[in-house]
């Protein structure tokens, strides 16, 4: 699975707030991901959140 920094996800199970859209801040052994819904950061480990992933949004850049 090819998950970059900035990529949005769609995860299985919703943050409390309600919201189910996270945006990936760092990447490595465990992700850094921010809720979109309420801005809260949350460092998850990568199993968990590949685990979770129901899809992934991302942007198209121009390189």
């Amino acid at each position: 699975m090819e998950i970059l920094v900035n990529d949005k996800v769609i995860m299985k199970k919703k943050h409390p707030c309600g919201s189910d859209t996270f945006k990936i801040l760092r990447i490595g052994m465990d992700f850094k991901i921010k809720c979109e819904g309420c801005g809260r950061e949350v460092m998850l480990p990568r199993t968990k959140v590949e685990k979770n992933i129901k899809k992934i949004i991302r942007e198209k850049t121009n390189v």
